[in-house]
C-alpha cells in the first residue's frame, strides 16, 4: 500500500450470488474507474434508492432530502458528494468501504467474499445489484453544490 491506497490495480473475481454472476472490477487506488454495468445509472432511480429504508442509507447519511424527517449524522452528508469524491471513487465505496477504511460500519454493498457476520439467508449474494450501484453513483455525482 501507499499512503493508504493501494499501488497497484486489483481484480476481483468473478462468483455466483444468487444464480447471477457477480460483475469483475479492477481497483486502480482509490477508485474504480469503469462502470460495473458498461453503461451510466439512472440519477432519479439513484436518488429513490437511497431514501428507501431497506437500503439503509439515510440512516447513517444525511443530504438534500427534505422530505426525509429522519437523517443519519454517523456518516458523510452526501450534499456535495459529486464535487469531493470523482465518479470511480464514489464507486468503490459502494462496493467496498473497507478497502479505503477498514475500520468503517458502512456496509459493503457488492461484495460477498471474506465477511463475517451475514446471516445465513444472506450469504453469497450482494446487499445491492451492479445497476443499483451504477444509479447511486450517478445520483450521488449529481450532487454539485
Amino acid at each position: 500500500m501507499v499512503g493508504g491506497y493501494f499501488a497497484g490495480a486489483l481484480l476481483a473475481l468473478p462468483c455466483v450470488a444468487g444464480g447471477e454472476e457477480l460483475r469483475s472490477y479492477t481497483v486502480t487506488g482509490d477508485a474504480i474507474l469503469e462502470s460495473l454495468t458498461g453503461v451510466p445509472g439512472d440519477a432519479a432511480r439513484g436518488r429513490k434508492l437511497i431514501v428507501e429504508r431497506t437500503n439503509t442509507c439515510i440512516l447513517c447519511h444525511s443530504g438534500p432530502f427534505p422530505e426525509e424527517k429522519f437523517q443519519g449524522d454517523l456518516a458523510p452528508n452526501f450534499s456535495g458528494a459529486g464535487s469531493r469524491w470523482s465518479v470511480g471513487q464514489l464507486r468503490l465505496r459502494l462496493v467496498d468501504a473497507s478497502r479505503l477504511n477498514g475500520g468503517t460500519i458502512m456496509p459493503s454493498y457488492y461484495r460477498v467474499d471474506g465477511l463475517d457476520r451475514v446471516a445465513q439467508s444472506f450469504r453469497g449474494k450482494p446487499i445491492l445489484s451492479a445497476e443499483q450501484i451504477e444509479d447511486i453513483v450517478a445520483y450521488l455525482a449529481s450532487l454539485r453544490d
